[in-house]
C-alpha cells in the first residue's frame, strides 16, 4: 500500500469571513451536514460555510478532531468540560454552528450548558422585558414544567 493510498482524505472548508481550514474526512464527518456533501461528491473543492465565522470554525472542528479519536470516556467529559468554558456570545454562535452543521454531540453540550442559566440571565441577555409578577411567572413555570425538565 502506497504512503498516498494510507493518508486519509482531505476536506477543505471555509468560514463565512474567508478562513480556510483542512480537515481530515474522519473529523468532517463528525458533521452530519459536511458527511452528506462528502457522500455526495460536493466536497472536491472547497466546502462554504456562510453560516459560521473562522474563529467558531476553529473551535467546532477542535471538538470534531477530539470526539473523531477514539478516547476514553473520562478524557471526552473532561475535554467537553473545559471545551466549553465559554463567554455566553460564543456559547450561542457554538449553538447555532452546532445547529447548522448537524453536530449532535456539540448541539447537545452547548444546549443543555445554555439551559443551566437562569432565566434572568437570560432576559437579559435578550433584553426582554420581564414584566409578570412572580405569582405570574411561578404559575407560568408550573403549567410548563416540561420545559424546566
Amino acid at each position: 500500500m502506497s504512503s498516498e493510498a494510507a493518508e486519509e482524505k482531505k476536506v477543505t472548508v471555509r468560514s463565512s469571513d474567508g478562513e480556510v481550514f483542512e480537515l481530515s474526512e474522519t473529523v468532517a464527518q463528525q458533521s452530519e451536514t459536511l458527511k452528506h456533501m462528502i457522500r455526495d461528491d460536493c466536497a472536491e473543492n472547497c466546502i462554504p460555510l456562510p453560516n459560521v465565522t473562522g474563529k467558531i470554525l476553529a473551535m467546532v472542528l477542535e471538538y470534531c478532531k477530539k470526539h473523531a479519536v477514539v478516547s476514553s470516556v473520562n478524557e471526552l467529559i473532561s475535554f467537553d468540560i473545559d471545551f466549553i468554558r465559554v463567554d455566553q456570545t460564543t456559547l450561542c454562535d457554538l449553538i447555532l454552528a452546532a445547529n447548522y452543521l448537524c453536530i449532535r454531540g456539540l448541539l447537545k453540550l452547548s444546549c443543555s450548558t445554555w439551559r443551566k442559566r437562569s432565566r434572568r440571565d437570560t432576559r437579559k441577555i435578550f433584553n426582554i422585558m420581564d414584566d409578570f409578577t412572580p405569582e405570574e411567572e411561578e404559575e407560568i413555570c408550573r403549567e410548563n414544567q416540561w420545559a424546566f425538565e
